[in-house]
């Protein structure tokens, strides 16, 4: 994608999160996201096919970036400059969260946020999949895998939207000690 093109996605999604943060998603209309964006209909199809794939699409671009952010611990943003990156994975996580690169927070909080929250969750599933549930799993084994990566992902959305209305007082270090203490006995 050349940088025109980048610019472009940049201006709608960025026209698309504040018409997010002013109405619910399904009040929004194509129109008003090309007026806000000031980019030509036959332009924002170029770059979507309807209202659905920028939505699908935004959720990728940004769940997809801090999940595999979160994976490769040498990919830090700045993160980790006087320290060592965490041994966590949610501790990381949370880390990116709290930088709140591309107002991920304010979407995971404003009146769409259901959608926000479900893409959020199943993001994370294939992480707690392929990092606890799948290697270090010793208990529990007669439950099945897909309840417990769907019970482990939900609890961690929940606790960020916690930590979110609580205006964040917590350390990422501190609420990945909590989450840790409720998950790990179940694994």
């Amino acid at each position: 994608m050349d940088r025109r093109q980048q610019k472009t996605r940049a201006a709608i999604f960025a026209a698309f999160s504040t018409l997010l943060a002013e109405k619910s998603y399904d009040k929004i209309t194509v129109q008003e996201i090309i007026d806000t964006a000031n980019v030509g209909r036959t332009t924002f199809y170029a770059h979507f096919e309807a209202k659905d794939d920028l939505l699908k699409t935004l959720c990728e671009e940004l769940f997809g970036h801090i999940i595999s952010s979160t994976l490769d611990c040498t990919h830090t943003h700045g993160l980790y400059s006087e320290k060592n990156a965490p041994e966590s994975v949610f501790c990381h996580l949370l880390q990116h969260l709290q930088e709140d690169e591309n107002n991920i927070l304010e979407l995971l909080s404003c009146e769409s946020s259901e959608l926000f929250l479900r893409y959020f969750k199943n993001s994370l599933n294939e992480l707690v999949q392929n990092q606890f549930v799948t290697q270090n799993r010793k208990n529990n084994t007669d439950i099945p895998q897909d309840f417990l990566v769907n019970h482990i992902s939900g609890s961690f959305v929940e606790m960020v939207l916690w930590w979110i209305k609580s205006r964040m007082k917590q350390t990422p270090e501190e609420l990945d000690r909590y989450f840790r203490a409720v998950i790990e006995p179940i694994l």
